[in-house]
């Protein structure tokens, strides 16, 4: 890659990445906390899972302007292992489906996405918009009235603003008014403080701690073979979602290898492992992110 690749891909879209890799930060904060609590750990495995992943991937990945971080689809697929082995496994798992990830993209595992129709591609979209859709029907019930008022206001926000100015994206202006209107007003509205307790340290280097052994491996090999197909699936989907709608071409077997090498390095600091998420990146692209620098700024 030559020094006007990077340049480009880098600081071609400046104030685009940073506004956008904000907007998808706050979205991350959420998300991270509830996939952790998904798979019974602590909301810092998942918020330094997502760090680790969105920083690394940002030089690692085949696909500027994608957000990768902690995922339910990974997640779900360690609710098992956490509560028969425990937390430990869970790293270990992490790291090893990271390895495997990394051999795919040796193996050149990317480009069988040529082969993927755009009618399942269609089905993909739909499907997560569902399920997406569905997960919010819980936050809706048994809340304040004003939830109801808020979701209304910021809606109009995100979809009205555009048609008056694009200079800051409409969901970071949604986010910070009606964050700034329930403070000055002390709504009684839920907060993300609300689904865990936030870390108050940086992560640290750490091995996990498990007997290396053979009957180890046999225990995390097929959760970690689960969480490499999985992630790589949704990571190489996504990417040829965000190829389409910005025009532009990828590296699927580079995608692979860096998937791997951000979740083989955030095992060892204490994260669940992740892949590439299709709403977030969608979210990027449409706020302006196009490079790299969005998905480093966002898990910054």
């Amino acid at each position: 890659m030559n020094f006007e690749t990077l340049r480009r891909e880098w600081f071609g879209n400046v104030r685009g990445d940073l506004l956008a890799g904000i907007v998808v930060a706050l979205a991350l904060i959420p998300e991270a906390i509830a996939f952790s609590i998904i798979a019974g750990v602590d909301p810092s495995v998942g918020l330094y899972g997502s760090f680790c992943i969105a920083v690394l991937i940002a030089f690692t990945g085949g696909r500027p302007g994608m957000i990768s971080a902690a995922t339910a689809a990974t997640a779900v697929l360690m609710i098992t292992l956490v509560r028969d082995h425990g937390l430990e496994y869970l790293l270990a798992a992490t790291v090893l489906a990271g390895l495997l990830q990394i051999a795919a993209g040796f193996l050149k595992l990317g480009n069988a996405m040529q082969f993927v129709s755009r009618s399942v591609m269609t089905g993909f979209v739909n499907a997560l918009a569902i399920l997406i859709f569905m997960a919010q029907i819980p936050e809706l019930v048994g809340v304040p009235y004003l939830t109801y008022v808020m979701v209304a206001a910021g809606l109009a926000i995100i979809y009205l603003l555009p048609r008056l100015t694009t200079v800051i994206p409409s969901p970071l202006v949604a986010i910070v008014v009606l964050t700034a209107v329930s403070l000055t007003f002390g709504m009684d509205l839920r907060i993300v403080g609300d689904m865990g307790e936030l870390p108050s340290t940086l992560p640290v280097f750490l091995i996990p701690d498990i007997p290396l052994n053979l009957d180890t491996l046999m225990i995390i090999l097929p959760y970690s073979a689960a969480v490499a197909v999985v992630g790589l699936l949704e990571s190489l989907m996504t990417a040829q979602i965000v190829d389409e709608l910005t025009d532009t071409g990828s590296d699927k077997n580079r995608e692979c290898v860096g998937q791997g090498v951000a979740n083989t390095v955030t095992g060892f600091f204490g994260g669940m492992a992740g892949c590439a998420m299709i709403g977030q990146s969608v979210i990027n692209v449409k706020s302006g992110g196009r490079g790299r620098l969005s998905c480093f700024a966002a898990g910054v």
